[in-house]
């Protein structure tokens, strides 16, 4: 009984570390897509992308040797797990290459020649697998179907614990460079992820058949929690090489990488998992198929897809802390409250067809007020001409008070004011009317109030309406400013030279005029309150910024910045001292541009070009002191 026991148990281990097996190489091949299409510009990336090919191989190629039956095919399988194994070494020399070049600090050549060495020694072990890096296939030893070790074998051995050595030196060696404890732990994340490829994809059963035959259950057991731990650190191994090679915000990366191994291996491993025990279940009552493996199949991704898409938004809110929660909260309502153009047409139209319907009239028309002038928003209905009497229409509104409606040509007008509770009231719109006998002010009180309701409510659309261009235009001038910041963010974030380096000339364009907005409003205005440049490190660590008023911490920064353009002794107005006087005297002192061009001797003409020259300097030099700012030690903060 004791015997039946333990072989219970041994199988249903067998049972479970196949279904890991297989989930680790589902996991593998998810991520390997996942980096092929989201960053695979990235060096670090690609070469992630080999390691995870090679994991692929082993975890797919162990998967269905371990399901083979037949002899021949037990050992082709194991044999192309070799493949794998034998490419992994000069993948991670690569992988840990990359990753130190993206600290700033690349190997010299001789140390950058073991990559292509180390491929080529690869290339010549998988070429041996056939006639002597591995013996001949065990069967009838206990726990599972091996190969022999050979010579060539502990050979291959000493080479992969040589290069993985090498390997981790350059990875602490990273690790060591990074700056900002945000890329210290992202490094850290990645250090100890990188274990599981490295240690899960040796088959130690090679070396350790006598000890695994001995103990059997013993050997599943640390097999199971083997591969556990190498589907978990995986995952932390590929998040943290997420960050590299995209230009999205950190939540962004967070919540695709979620999303992507939610709905793709989790799912897929849970349903084979399930599948493959109903199956194993049914075979155990004599029950060679059961139409249940593909019912369980089908019902498990199904409910799994419907789970995620509930819990899809509180996971998203959950990986998003602090006060950033509530600013994407706000986002996430003004996406799901948004009404488009097209949503406010239709609305209106409505509106006018009910107007329409209560006063019997010929056609309506829904006019916002714009600043170019009155603009056609929707109309119902026969509605001819009104354009010829949009200037007539235009200059009625000037009357004040307005009132509630009037009569141009033949058409009824009735101007729609914001449509709140307001002391001052703002004009967002009118509705014209065709075929109106009367003033509408002569209808019944029920009917009137009903009318009156139609035209409050389209005045609502139409203050909606131009408060929703407003948040387009502020989105469409804010995006290229956003995104340049987090492509310098992004650039620096494990090395922050390149927050300089890998600036580009339209790049330093777009900061100067940056610069220049907010030398423009330098005594205040929302061009230095509300600058990009509020957003760079050297700004935020100011005593100013940190005390609450981040536009005097520009200021300041501005202000030192100027005066590392200015030369020694005392202030002169000759040819040395023309780019420090030209911004002192029109962004400090606010003179006139001819003033300044006739105390300085030069055309406007010739102004312009030197002041434009004088806001790139300052540019680079603010540029300069980011970088700077970024290699001080950390303060502790995130």
């Amino acid at each position: 009984m004791e015997i039946t026991w333990q072989a219970g148990v041994i199988a249903l281990l067998i049972t479970v570390n196949q279904i890991l097996t297989a989930g680790i190489a589902i996991t593998g091949f998810a991520l390997l897509l996942y980096a092929l299409t989201f960053n695979l510009r990235d060096r670090v990336a690609r070469s992630f992308a080999l390691i995870l090919i090679c994991v692929v191989v082993v975890f797919s190629a162990d998967a269905l040797g371990s399901s083979a039956v037949e002899p021949w095919e037990i050992d082709f399988w194991l044999r192309v797990q070799w493949v794998g194994i034998v490419l992994l070494p000069a993948t991670y020399l690569h992988f840990s290459e990359a990753l130190l070049a993206t600290t700033g600090q690349p190997s010299p050549w001789r140390r950058r020649l073991l990559i292509p060495a180390g491929y080529v020694i690869s290339l010549g072990f998988i070429a041996s697998i056939p006639y002597g890096l591995l013996g001949k296939l065990v069967l009838d030893q206990p726990p599972a179907p091996h190969l022999e070790p050979t010579l060539l074998t502990d050979i291959f051995t000493v080479f992969y614990l040589v290069v993985m050595v090498i390997s981790w030196v350059n990875f602490v060696r990273a690790y060591r460079r990074t700056l900002t404890r945000t890329s210290q732990r992202r490094m850290s994340y990645l250090i100890a992820g990188a274990i599981a490829p490295a240690a899960g994809s040796f088959p130690f059963l090679l070396f350790g058949s006598a000890f695994a035959s001995a103990y059997t259950m013993l050997f599943w057991v640390v097999a199971l929690l083997a591969n556990l731990t190498v589907s978990v650190l995986l995952v932390v191994m590929a998040y943290a090489v997420a960050f590299f090679g995209v230009g999205w915000s950190d939540r962004m990366v967070r919540s695709r990488m979620l999303k992507w191994l939610m709905r793709g291996p989790f799912t897929a491993s849970l349903a084979l998992g399930l599948s493959t025990i109903v199956r194993r279940a049914g075979e155990a009552f004599g029950v060679s198929y059961s139409p249940l493996v593909t019912i369980t199949m089908v019902v498990t991704v199904l409910i799994t897809e419907y789970a995620i898409t509930l819990l899809a938004p509180f996971v998203e809110r959950w990986i998003v802390s602090g006060n950033d929660r509530q600013e994407i909260s706000k986002l996430q309502k003004l996406e799901d409250r948004l009404l488009t153009r097209n949503d406010l047409r239709q609305f209106l139209e409505m509106l006018l067809a009910a107007i329409g319907d209560r006063l019997r009239l010929d056609g309506a028309a829904a006019l916002a007020l714009e600043p170019t002038g009155l603009q056609t928003v929707s109309s119902v209905g026969k509605i001819e001409a009104i354009e010829s009497t949009l200037p007539d229409i235009a200059q009625s509104l000037i009357q004040v008070p307005l009132p509630a409606s009037f009569r141009v040509g033949n058409y009824i007008i009735v101007p729609l004011e914001n449509g709140a509770d307001s002391s001052e009231p703002e004009l967002v719109g009118v509705i014209v009317m065709a075929g109106v006998p009367n003033d509408i002010t002569s209808l019944a009180d029920e009917s009137y109030d009903s009318i009156d309701l139609l035209l409050h409510r389209s005045a609502l659309a139409l203050r909606d309406r131009r408060t929703q261009e407003q948040v387009f235009k502020s989105l469409d001038s804010l995006s290229p400013q956003a995104e340049f910041i987090q492509q310098l963010r992004i650039a620096g974030r494990f090395d922050p030279t390149r927050v300089v380096a890998g600036t580009s000339p339209a790049d330093i364009e777009q900061f100067a005029q940056w610069v220049r907005d907010a030398l423009t409003h330098y005594w205040g205005g929302p061009r230095l309150t509300e600058s990009p440049l509020l957003q760079l490190k050297v700004i935020q660590d100011s005593s100013s910024y940190k005390e609450g008023n981040p536009a005097n911490a520009l200021r300041t920064v501005l202000k030192d910045v100027i005066d590392m353009l200015k030369p020694d002794g005392e202030r002169k107005f000759t040819s040395e001292w023309l780019l420090y006087n030209i911004l002192v005297m029109k962004f400090l002192e606010g003179k006139k541009v001819r003033e300044i061009a006739t105390r300085l001797a030069v055309s406007e003409a010739d102004l312009y070009r030197k002041q434009r020259i004088a806001i790139e300097a300052i540019a680079r030099h603010l540029l300069d002191m980011e970088n700077s700012a970024w290699h001080r030690p950390s303060d502790g903060s995130l």
